[in-house]
């Protein structure tokens, strides 16, 4: 691989941004594939980019159908995280649920009575507030963050922490009247536009109300989020 190239792909992998190396079999010229972007000295058509992007998407290496020349596709996707705030009975459902679905799942609360291992047994855990965990932690490109502590001292610096980030996904409980008075405190602390990002009313519109339900439906819009 040319060095450049390498440089590059190294580059992203540290920052765990899935990313896609095409090598052409026939003689060894490679492209690039992060996000939109391709590079390298591998011209690719369009309908060969959107193939490797969809493989990309699906963390499926193989041979590309599109057009022609034995194009290998080889993905580096690292495990998505899901960084869940507030140990509460939501919790205690969607945390061995998104680890089934094959996420990292760390749940950060700085009360200790409520983050316990009795009451999360197996998950990683930590009573640090949140600016101070998700510093040490750090939040990525692979990673979802969802409050539910209902708790603004606990839940907003978190979502400011997000915000700042490129996490995949971000979204926090609460009814839309609960969601507009934390716009309104994001927005005096400076966030704009970047409000939008979080989802709220946390998960899809399936109707379930029950800690459980809910735990499903921000499952799924996390997973529907990770693939759009």
């Amino acid at each position: 691989m040319e060095s450049g190239l390498f440089e590059r792909l190294q580059a992203e992998r540290a920052a765990k941004r899935p990313v896609a190396v095409v090598t052409r079999l026939a003689d060894g010229a490679q492209a690039l594939l992060s996000g939109d972007e391709a590079s390298g000295a591998l011209a690719l058509a369009p309908e060969q980019l959107a193939e490797a992007r969809q493989r990309l998407l699906g963390n499926r290496s193989g041979t590309l159908e599109a057009g022609e020349g034995g194009l290998f596709v080889r993905c580096y996707v690292t495990a998505p995280r899901m960084i869940i705030v507030g140990a509460v009975h939501i919790t205690q459902a969607l945390a061995p649920m998104a680890a089934l679905a094959g996420f990292e799942v760390i749940v950060i609360d700085p009360r200790r009575a409520f983050a316990t291992a009795e009451r999360l047994p197996g998950v990683t855990m930590t009573t640090e507030w949140p600016d101070e965990a998700l510093a040490r932690i750090g939040l990525d490109a692979q990673t979802a963050l969802i409050t539910v502590s209902h708790d603004p001292k606990i839940d907003d610096p978190a979502l400011i922490a997000a915000l700042a980030s490129p996490c995949f996904y971000i979204g926090a409980l609460g009814s839309s009247r609960t969601h507009g008075k934390r716009v309104a405190r994001l927005t005096e602390a400076g966030l704009g536009e970047r409000i939008a990002r979080i989802h709220s009313p946390l998960g899809l519109k399936l109707g379930g109300r029950s800690p459980a339900e809910i735990a499903v439906a921000a499952l799924a819009q996390v997973i529907q989020a990770r693939y759009q």
